[in-house]
């Protein structure tokens, strides 16, 4: 056989890193969407997670992450990791996630949902956000106090007491969005966040944010919209 010589040749466009959770069934769907391949390489790895959302589920997950991060691939450094899981960053702790990522994968940022909402919310200048989530209250309870910790108020909060997370991959978007125009009617909030990468709720955003007149964030959106901002690429926008 003979060998046939050939070029190398670098990719210049953003490179982004995705770690998502086992069960989890719609946010890599979205970020396909979001992050075109003309637009950023993004690189998706799973990390194992339980059946069952619960503090103990999530904690477990934080021995499994260096692991999941070491799959993604070496060839190049990455501008930027997100762990895709809002529950996952709030109990296991940011920092922690960021020093066990930047520990198993070279990447120049590490962001998560939590981090990229509390971003988004100070550059949107939301003062009182109100939270509709899919979580047990041990889940949803802790994820509220991070937001009052950083300066952002959560005067209201719905959650649909779901801890089985196949089931939270098939709520409604409907019942979502009901759930929001709930707390958006009864608590003054500047702006709502929809808690959890699982919950189904792209295309609700807009048609939501136009309807109450209030910016309506996802973990998700958040989380594009950093990775982006942190990569400096032509990321998605949120309203």
């Amino acid at each position: 056989m003979t060998a046939f010589p050939y070029a190398l040749e670098e990719d210049s466009l953003p490179c982004l890193g995705l770690i998502v959770l086992q069960v989890d069934e719609t946010i890599e769907h979205e970020f396909r969407s979001l992050f075109p391949p003309e637009r950023a390489r993004l690189h998706v790895t799973r990390v194992p997670s339980g059946a069952d959302l619960t503090p103990g589920t999530i904690a477990a997950m934080e021995t499994a992450l260096p692991a999941a991060a070491r799959l993604l691939p070496h060839g190049r450094a990455m501008d930027v990791v997100g762990y895709a899981c809002t529950s996952g960053a709030t109990l296991i702790g940011a920092d922690r996630v960021r020093d066990l990522v930047t520990r198993a994968t070279q990447t120049r940022a590490v962001t998560d949902p939590l981090t990229a909402a509390m971003a988004r919310c100070h550059a949107l200048g939301l003062a009182r956000i109100g939270i509709v989530s899919p979580y047990i209250a041990s889940v949803a309870d802790p994820i509220c106090a991070a937001f009052a910790a950083q300066g952002i108020a959560v005067p209201d909060a719905l959650s649909f007491g779901e801890q089985i997370e196949v089931r939270v991959a098939r709520i409604a978007p409907g019942s979502v969005a009901d759930a929001a125009r709930a707390v958006a009617a009864r608590t003054p909030v500047d702006g709502l966040f929809l808690s959890c990468t699982n919950l189904r709720t792209r295309d609700i955003l807009d048609p939501l944010a136009q309807e109450l007149g209030l910016p309506v964030l996802s973990s998700n959106a958040c989380l594009a919209w950093h990775m982006a901002a942190l990569a400096g690429c032509n990321g998605p926008e949120q309203e």
